[in-house]
């Protein structure tokens, strides 16, 4: 491979999602801005396919084509690294457990046309150190052979990675290898049955939404993603010096002061052209964006983390957070009716604390939201007293007035657990007796 040469930066451009402006909200919020240095107001992204969310709700706050489904070459190893932390946490695999390499990693590892260190067949790593390699620098064989130690096989892996993504609600995912090459590339580890240029593919909603779920879950996935430089077996034969893909790292050539990314991980091949999954937090408003199918010219091409920061920037330029509080209440959800209870009504907050996005000329009232009770608690389509304080009686379902764009998973609401705030008494019997009575008339 060759080294990295080049800072190509492009210019910050940006687009309006938002329509409208937005007045007076009742519940307690805060709004914070996370601005670089440019301050344009329209996306002109050259790829394919692109998509920037929230990191914590998968709000969507750009959109490209994301429902597209395209190859995604080594960000494929996001799902396989998921699944790896999966068997560390559960205790399946420990990071100083030494993986023997087989023939067919081997071949995989071996060769000098992919990214890789360079695994010997017969050979012991550990965990921590074939990990290390499949992020900062897309080892494929040392990816595979972790996929390997997982599940006793390259196709038991596969299978793995095929329910662990409906799980994950990526619902276009075709599946091969645990690395992202070709079906033909992966050799004896890939399918006798199937094309050899098959390879993986998704569409840029569900790579964010695999992005998500992986910091949510994992989040230290991002103490390995931003290291930039590492030896592979050091003071060995094979010591590999890896460089990250990421050149959108602090100090690497396509970095940004105004943009504080720190994760994710790169994607290259000939069908999928120069693919990014990228996160930056910014005044801890953290990001998730990907490109599908930037260009790829050269191997100092930086097109995939121009039109990165092109969003990135787009995203803290143009919006700002509406934090609403635990214990606060948003419009459309502050009581819920009663069933043979002393009062009507009951007041209700949120049990949780929610970040929104809305654009910088917007206020938080367009913030709205319906209820949903939960079915056991209710009677009569009403909250079935008697009922303990702060019990959590259901959801409200949040979404923002005008907004096209929503949240991942086609919706356009994100659910926040809902309680009491004070005891739903139940009525005595002459009350009920008589309301009962009153209905009749």
């Amino acid at each position: 491979m060759k080294r990295l040469k080049q800072l190509v930066m492009g210019l910050v451009t940006a687009m309006t999602l938002f329509a409208g402006g937005l007045s007076g909200f009742s519940a307690p919020v805060t709004a914070q801005a996370a601005t670089t240095a440019s301050n344009s107001t329209t996306v002109n992204l050259k790829a394919k396919a692109g998509i920037a969310v929230d990191a914590k709700t998968g709000q969507i706050l750009y959109d490209k084509n994301s429902d597209q489904v395209l190859p995604v070459a080594s960000m494929t190893k996001l799902l396989s690294i998921y699944l790896v932390l999966d068997a560390v946490h559960s205790g399946k695999l420990k990071w100083d457990q030494k993986i023997t390499i087989n023939q067919a990693t081997a071949k995989v590892a071996q060769d000098t046309n992919l990214s890789n260190v360079p695994l010997r067949a017969g050979h012991k790593y550990t965990v921590k150190a074939l990990y290390q390699a499949s992020l900062i620098y897309s080892a494929n064989g040392a990816v595979e052979a972790l996929g390997t130690a997982v599940a006793g096989s390259p196709h038991a892996f596969v299978t793995m990675m095929r329910a662990q993504a409906k799980k994950l609600g990526m619902t276009n995912a075709k599946i091969y290898n645990a690395c992202g090459l070709t079906n033909k590339q992966v050799g004896k580890l890939g399918y006798s049955n199937e094309a050899g240029s098959a390879e993986n593919e998704w569409s840029a909603a569900d790579q964010a939404k695999l992005a998500v779920a992986l910091l949510d879950k994992y989040p230290e996935v991002l103490k390995t993603t931003s290291i930039k430089k590492l030896w592979f077996e050091k003071g060995t034969a094979d010591a590999t010096k890896m460089e990250n893909w990421n050149w959108m790292l602090k100090g690497l050539s396509a970095s940004y002061a105004k943009l504080h990314v720190d994760g994710l991980k790169t994607g290259t091949s000939d069908a999928a052209g120069a693919n990014f999954t990228g996160t930056a937090n910014n005044n801890g408003n953290r990001i998730i964006t990907v490109v599908l199918h930037a260009a790829h010219k050269s191997d100092t091409d930086p097109s995939r983390f121009q039109q990165t920061q092109k969003m990135m920037s787009y995203v803290y330029n143009n919006f700002k957070t509406v934090n609403l509080k635990a214990g606060s209440q948003v419009a459309g959800s502050k009581t819920v009716k009663t069933n043979d209870a002393k009062q009507p009504t009951a007041k209700t907050v949120l049990t949780d604390g929610l970040k929104l996005w809305i654009r910088n000329d917007q206020v938080a009232s367009n913030v709205q939201s319906t209820t949903t009770l939960k079915q056991k608690l209710t009677k009569n389509k009403a909250l079935e007293a008697p009922v303990a304080k702060n019990t959590q009686v259901g959801t409200a379902n949040i979404s923002l007035k005008g907004d096209q764009l929503g949240f991942l998973g086609n919706t356009k609401t994100t659910q926040v657990p809902l309680k009491v705030t004070q005891t739903v008494e139940k009525a005595n019997v002459f009350v009920r007796i008589w309301r009962s009575i009153v209905a009749l008339f």
